[in-house]
């Protein structure tokens, strides 16, 4: 007997030792508790922390198990995306949602569009994740709703009443796991702490942090970066630790990210206590200058003593210290391996470019220390992947001795080279690339931070265009309608994705024959039928 049948029975005990509950359906009623699944945010992190952990394990025996998702910045598109991908992939198996704080700053603060330095609420971290449950759970009810209706008619009308309730049975959900920015922390640990719960009871089962000073963080892809001393790091890793076991995520997942590679800056040198830890190693990277005549120190200058000399750090006139050039590459390493042996269960590497060789570097050289270490890595809008590509292409070429004559480098992005032989091995490279890091460059996760961001301006940028130029209505109905119906999606019937038919449906469980409903002949969504 499935879970659906069971509860049918269990309600139908339950109404029959309530003599006032006789118009109550179990039927019914096993059928609402079926579309709504999971009762809290609670339930949903547990749940998508056990997928997570699953899925990480089947990418170490086979890295082509890797995962993808996609930054959603509304529950309207978190729910259409998985809606699509179950509906072309058949399965929501490996494929997740992101959470990007960059979307969050830009496109749901209070105070605007603003950029990607923590200045947004807090609080609309958390209120996204559960906006986007929400709507992941809508679309349960939706499709199940839709299963219900083809059962009732099996039902009436003679037919195959055991294969509906077979799909209804297993039926897979579209709740799936959402990686969820932190930023850095938004404050000291204590402030980390609380958001993180906050997060995780809207669901969250994986949060993702980053390793610069929170007052200063910057975009991953911007200049100015400052990066913070390894325990002031493991310090909110440990809070956002002690929040998933507070409430009950035992298995919840930390991302711990490096900026490294891109920050030259830190913001205070950490005390060493002991010869050779974090304290001293971070030390290290710092760029100094001897001190040979404490006389010609000035007032407030900083001097420290590192490997048996006394020197001096560049200090910066706002007060941050630099770290030496062409550090970048052992500072991520040594941040990685950190991260790792303190409580950290997956890794972050911010790069300025998506080249798999110089992935494959770094953690190659993490795998020494930490062998099962995997990434999640960012495919990020802010490379231009069409001249990063073809550049690449070339430099290959050149290396290997073929003729690029026909190929100016710095000007490969233009579009007369978009129908060439370089232009089409390049793009064939992009094509596999996620595959390709995932099996050489230990990705376990390729993310898009904010695609959808991109695809909200380019899609709206064409409607009005022809809307308000000499297209008129056909550019909706040729550019967005037509193509709708075409491609089968199921929001062309805008009413019924808002939640009508299910309202409809509630209507007549409570209501019966006396429920007014919004689906009948007069719907103009009848026209999609």
């Amino acid at each position: 007997m499935s879970q659906y049948q069971q509860d049918q029975a269990a309600f139908a005990d339950l109404i029959a030792q309530n003599g006032t509950w006789n118009a109550i359906s179990p039927e019914y009623a096993a059928r609402m508790k079926t579309q709504n699944r999971f009762k809290t945010g609670l339930d949903i992190a547990k749940y998508t922390a056990g997928i997570m952990r699953k899925d990480m394990a089947d990418y170490d025996a086979d890295s082509a198990q890797y995962t993808q998702s996609l930054g959603c910045w509304h529950g309207f598109v978190g729910q259409q995306k998985m809606l699509a991908v179950k509906k072309h992939q058949g399965t929501t198996d490996k494929s997740y949602l992101y959470l990007s704080g960059w979307m969050v700053a830009a496109l749901r603060s209070e105070f605007g569009p603003l950029p990607d330095q923590s200045m947004h609420e807090k609080t609309s971290v958390p209120a996204l994740i559960e906006e986007l449950y929400t709507f992941l759970r809508q679309a349960d009810a939706r499709e199940l709703g839709n299963l219900f209706n083809k059962l009732d008619d099996a039902k009436a009308n003679g037919g195959d009443v055991a294969a509906i309730q077979a799909e209804i049975d297993n039926f897979e959900t579209h709740i799936v796991p959402i990686i969820a920015d932190i930023d850095a922390g938004f404050g000291n640990e204590e402030a980390t702490y609380l958001l993180a719960k906050r997060m995780i009871e809207a669901g969250a089962c994986c949060i993702q942090i980053e390793n610069q000073v929170s007052d200063a963080k910057q975009c991953g892809h911007q200049d100015g970066k400052v990066t913070v001393p390894h325990e002031d790091f493991l310090a909110k890793i440990n809070a956002v630790r002690y929040a998933f076991l507070e409430l009950g995520v035992d298995d919840g997942v930390i991302v711990a990210r490096t900026d490294s590679l891109g920050a030259g800056l830190t913001q205070k040198i950490p005390v060493s206590n002991t010869e050779g830890d974090l304290a001293e190693q971070y030390n290290a990277f710092l760029e100094t200058s001897p001190v040979e005549d404490l006389n010609a120190l000035k007032n407030g200058d900083t001097v420290m003593k590192l490997n048996n000399e006394i020197v001096k750090p560049v200090r910066l006139p706002n007060g941050l210290y630099k770290f030496k050039d062409n550090t970048g590459f052992d500072r991520v390493v040594l941040d990685c391996v950190t991260s790792l042996q303190n409580g950290a269960d997956l890794l972050w590497i911010e790069t300025e470019k998506p080249h798999v060789g110089q992935i494959a570097e770094m953690v190659n050289a993490i795998r020494e220390t930490v062998p099962n270490a995997k990434l999640v890595y960012n495919n990020s809008p802010s490379f231009n992947w069409t001249l990063n590509f073809r550049q690449q292409i070339f430099d290959l070429w050149v290396e290997e001795g073929k003729d690029v004559s026909a190929y100016d480098r710095a000007n490969l992005m233009s579009v007369e080279y978009d129908e060439t032989e370089l232009a089409a091995v390049a793009d064939e490279k992009v094509r596999t690339f996620q595959a390709d890091a995932a099996r050489e460059a230990g990705i376990f996760h390729h993310l898009i931070t904010l695609p959808t961001y991109h695809t909200a301006a380019l899609s709206t940028d064409n409607l009005a265009k022809g809307y308000f130029g000499d297209q008129g209505m056909l550019a909706y109905v040729k550019g967005v309608q037509r193509q709708e119906l075409r491609q089968g999606l199921a929001c062309v019937k805008h009413q019924a994705m808002a939640g009508s038919d299910l309202g409809d449906t509630h209507k007549e469980y409570f209501s019966g024959d006396q429920a007014l409903k919004a689906s009948g002949e007069d719907n103009t969504m009848n026209q999609f039928d």
